[in-house]
This record gives structure tokens, C-alpha cells and sequence, in this order.
């Protein structure tokens, strides 16, 4: 009989699907790595378990222990389900910014749910880092995940995601991009990627109100370039320690509006239903256009799954009060 464990088993190993009407203009063959088959919905359950499963090996997890973590939604579902398959509680911490699905998806996962305004800066008592870490300094048994700094973030892709990709493809891919927000997937999946082709091309999406483009660019941390932005799970105000821009060859920036229009025509067009941050992506990857041939194999990365985004990107009242549609 064919079956797993539990439902951690069924992490991974995730479908690739051909783009077909979106990518019309462009000459080359683009592949999604499809991350929405994960059963928390999302590529964050990869690293979830690796970093649940590192802090238990060197001990600083202990049995019953609670996971304290600042997540936009998809990582703390990781923790969540890692959670009760291994007898932990969890305390997220996320922001006014994120959907209602996300915290109400979390809350029925049993995690209890803290939310801190957005428009903070990063060191301020009330932002989603500061009262995270403070939780985790408080509570007892407990570990704070720290996802952006947790090295295990970025090893957890660089063991699943990118062997997964280089097998799906042949070898064959030359490009990846994808959504940067922790660093972690493309950081571990460009790691993998350049160990087997160093000539393949790793391809960040950032977002307006982000750092990550300039300081790739420049090595400049530009405070000017920070301001509130509505897509969620990508940019920062902050560098986190898994973004290696030694291994990224490059960024583009997509806007608000693209990523919300794009998200609905992935819907509407591919009959992929997924998060904001997938209509970021295809918009980048259109957006990089005169860098793909013919002969090219490009894999764009889809982070999570619409359901979370339904009082959002596919609530078509949301769209004209944003100014995204008609």
C-alpha cells in the first residue's frame, strides 16, 4: 500500500506545469513549479519542516515547546501543521497587512495569533520582528523561528526545491525566478542550481517600497526606498541573512497594481488559482523578456494558493477601491 506517515510525509515533490496563454510573447518554454500542491497550500512547508526538524536535533526545541514565529501566513501554516503532527504550540505574529483568511487559517490550526500595525519601522516595540522576538524571550519553552536569519530556511530548499527542479527540467533549466521576501527559496534554490550549471541565471522579484533591488545593485541600504506596499510575502525593509546576493544575478521590480492584475489572470487565463505574490512573479518574468531565447528553460516559482486571497486580489470591489480595475 502506497501511503504516508502523516501529513508532513506529503511535503515536497510538487508538479510542473507549462505556461501557455500568459507567456504568448515570450520565445522560450516557461515551467511553474507548481507549490500550491504542499499541504499547508504552499512552498513554506518545505522550510517549516527543516527548521522544526534542525532545532530538535541541537535541542532548541524540547518536547512540548511553543513556536513563536513573525510570518505574513504561509510559514507560520508550515510550523502549524508541523506543530500538531509533533506536539507543539505555536504563537504567530503577523501583520494588519496580511489577509484575514491567513489569520483565520492559522487560528484554525490551533495557533494562537498576535497582529502588529505594518507602517512600523523594523525596531520599533509594536513591529512584527520586535514583538516576536520579545514573545520569545518571554515565554517559556519556547524557540523563536527567526525565518529571515535561520540558516535552515535556505537548506531546506537547497535539499528539496532545487534537486526537484533540476530533475523535473533534465538539467535543462537556465533560468529561475522568483519572490524574494525571507531569501531562503532563492537563496537554497539558486545554491543548488549554480552547483550543477553555474551558467544558469537566478532571477529575484522584488516590489516597489523594497530594498533588495538597489542594494543588489548599488550595496547601498537606501532608507528612502522603503515605503507601505500592498503585495504580500515579497520585499523587505530589512536584509535578511538568507538573501545571498552573491548568488542572485539580478532583480525586477513589479508594482501593486501588476501583481494584483496578474494574480486574477493567472486565474482567469491558466486556470492557476494563487497567491499575490505568483502574479508578481509572471509579471517579472514578462518584464524580463529580452534576457530568454529559444532554446531557454525558464522555471518561475509559485509561493502559495488563492484561498488566501479571496477578500483581496479576487474581490473585484477590492480591485476598483485600490484602483487596480475598472
Amino acid at each position: 500500500m502506497d501511503y504516508s506517515e502523516n501529513i508532513l510525509g506529503t511535503i515536497g515533490n510538487t508538479p510542473m506545469v507549462k505556461m501557455n496563454k500568459l507567456v504568448e510573447e515570450l520565445p522560450c518554454l516557461v515551467l511553474a513549479k507548481y507549490e500550491t500542491f504542499n499541504p499547508g497550500n504552499s512552498v513554506k512547508d518545505r522550510m517549516a519542516l527543516q527548521m522544526v526538524e534542525d532545532a530538535e536535533a541541537d535541542g532548541r526545541l524540547q518536547p512540548g515547546g511553543t513556536i513563536i514565529e513573525g510570518t505574513s501566513g504561509n510559514t507560520g501554516m508550515g510550523l502549524a501543521l508541523a506543530a500538531i503532527i509533533k506536539g507543539y504550540k505555536c504563537i504567530f505574529v503577523t501583520t494588519d497587512k496580511q489577509s484575514k483568511e491567513k489569520v483565520d487559517v492559522l487560528k484554525a490550526l490551533g495557533a494562537k495569533v498576535e497582529v502588529c500595525p505594518t507602517d512600523v519601522k523594523p525596531d520599533d516595540p509594536r513591529s512584527y520582528y520586535s514583538v516576536s522576538k520579545r514573545l520569545g524571550d518571554e515565554t517559556p519553552n519556547s524557540w523563536y523561528v527567526n525565518q529571515y536569519d535561520n540558516p535552515s530556511n535556505a537548506k531546506g530548499h537547497y535539499k528539496s526545491t532545487g534537486p526537484e527542479i533540476w530533475k523535473q527540467t533534465d538539467g535543462k533549466v537556465t533560468h529561475f525566478v522568483v519572490g524574494v521576501g525571507t531569501g531562503g527559496t532563492i537563496s537554497g534554490v539558486g545554491k543548488y542550481l549554480k552547483e550543477q550549471n553555474p551558467n544558469i541565471k537566478i532571477w529575484g522579484i522584488d516590489t516597489y517600497g523594497s530594498v533588495f533591488k538597489k542594494y543588489h545593485e548599488t550595496g547601498i541600504f537606501d532608507e528612502n526606498e522603503i515605503y507601505p506596499y500592498v503585495t504580500e510575502g515579497i520585499g523587505e525593509d530589512i536584509l535578511p541573512e538568507n538573501v545571498d546576493f552573491s548568488i542572485i544575478d539580478g532583480f525586477t521590480k513589479v508594482t501593486d497594481k501588476d501583481a494584483a492584475v496578474y494574480t486574477q489572470r493567472l486565474a482567469k487565463e491558466e486556470g492557476m488559482f494563487l497567491g499575490n505574490s505568483a502574479g508578481a512573479a509572471i509579471k517579472g518574468v514578462l518584464q524580463l523578456k529580452e534576457h530568454f531565447g529559444p532554446d531557454d528553460v525558464v522555471v518561475v516559482l509559485f509561493h502559495d494558493h488563492g484561498s488566501r486571497y479571496v477578500g483581496k486580489m479576487f474581490n473585484d470591489d477590492w480591485m476598483r477601491e485600490m484602483g487596480y480595475i475598472e
